[in-house]
């Protein structure tokens, strides 16, 4: 059996990278055209180019998102990046207009074209439709359930694709217009403002009938499908898709090598075990700032599954540092975050479990001693006893 592909999305250079480091079998990411999150920084040909490479090196692939909704006058261009994409060895473009996935598949390009979870396929019929478009892989809608998604595979139509981490939209996943009348940012054209957090006086005419203390929101919690990872598996589902091309590197590294963990665990001993996934719900909550639930998995959300009221959405400021460079003794640091010297830290990396760790003495560069490190970007040198990489990250124990 052709071992599940665990998908993560990244908004730059540096977080694709990164979740490749981390475990990714394959990164999402878009262009600086015909693609959703205008608001990500977003890659350029030449950095598609340059991360297919990297990801070849890997072992990885790399999926472009042309997932827009076009209007008559987004077209311009269009056939000319679909084949300049194909020319940077890209392995999938995810799509979510009929009209750009015809255009790609009469171009003979040998990438596969996916379709995006916009078009909330929910169904064997609709994804046994989009086979007889020649389109290669179905995103599944968020909104399926567990049952619906094994019926689904069990047809074996085409490779299905589910989501398993991260933001969840209020409304069916790319049908959503608040942001177009409350900004006139089009959230199918790449600006949705995410209107549905907001925080809403509730009005009955002219009387305010919500708590100002409590104000109303539409939001719903963060998808985490850790119980689910097995069925998946078992069920014969091609790829899990995490969610989150705005996240840091940090949430990326942190979400996908647990993840990575977990999927590991599952095909070396032929089940999930306990310990582990109540471990990887501990790494993934060391990451997280928004509450999490099921998703539409366990059955349609109750209220158990929004939120309604005030909720804490700050960003963490956990992760304090990067290794940049390890001599064998010195290892230098790029610092992140606020720390002090002999503050209990801990380290964890592509190949790095959670470890504890203790910084005794930090230098700056001119080899000053520091007490405190609070300048980001600022590079430093320390030594420890323990496990250490490039590329690991270290952050505070809560």
């Amino acid at each position: 059996m052709k071992k599940i592909e665990l998908l993560a999305p990244a908004g730059n250079l540096e977080k694709a990278k990164i979740a490749i480091l981390y475990g990714a079998d394959a990164v999402y990411v878009g262009g600086k055209q015909f693609s959703l999150r205008s608001r990500a920084s977003n890659f350029s040909l030449e950095e598609i180019t340059e991360l297919v490479q990297f990801a070849n090196a890997h072992n990885s692939h790399v999926h472009v998102t042309v997932n827009m909704l076009p209007h008559e006058s987004d077209f311009k261009g269009l056939k000319d990046y679909l084949l300049k994409l194909d020319q940077a060895g890209v392995h999938a473009i995810i799509v979510a207009s009929p009209a750009i996935m015809s255009l790609a598949k009469s171009l003979n390009v040998s990438y596969e074209v996916h379709v995006s979870t916009q078009h909330s396929s929910t169904n064997s019929s609709a994804v046994q439709f989009w086979k007889e478009q020649g389109m290669d892989r179905v995103v599944l809608a968020r909104e399926c359930q567990l049952h619906e998604i094994e019926a689904i595979c069990q047809k074996n139509i085409l490779p299905i694709e589910v989501f398993i981490h991260g933001g969840m939209c209020i409304s069916y996943s790319g049908r959503c217009v608040l942001s177009n009348h409350m900004t006139l940012r089009d959230a199918n054209r790449g600006g949705c403002a995410q209107s549905c957090r907001w925080k809403y006086h509730v009005m009955d005419q002219d009387k305010e009938i919500s708590d100002r203390n409590q104000l109303f929101s539409m939001s719903s919690k963060d998808l985490q499908a850790v119980d689910y990872i097995e069925q998946f598996i078992k069920m014969g589902v091609a790829s899990l898709k995490i969610e989150g091309r705005m996240k840091s590197a940090y949430y990326l590294a942190t979400v996908v090598s647990s993840y990575r963990t977990l999927i590991d665990s599952i095909y070396e001993f032929g089940y999930a075990k306990d310990q582990i996934i109540q471990k990887v719900k501990n790494e993934i909550a060391k990451a997280e700032n928004r509450p999490t639930g099921p998703g539409f998995y366990q059955g349609i959300p109750d209220q158990n599954v929004q939120l309604y009221r005030e909720h804490d959405e700050t960003v963490t400021q956990e992760y304090v540092a990067i290794v940049i460079d390890f001599d064998g003794e010195w290892v230098t640091l790029q610092v992140k975050n606020h720390f002090i010297c002999n503050q209990n830290l801990e380290i964890f990396g592509p190949h790095i479990s959670s470890t504890q760790i203790q910084l005794e003495v930090v230098y700056d560069l001119d080899g000053n001693v520091l007490d405190i490190c609070n300048k980001p970007m600022q590079l430093i040198k320390t030594r420890w006893d323990g496990p250490v990489e490039v590329n690991a990250m270290i952050r505070k124990i809560r």
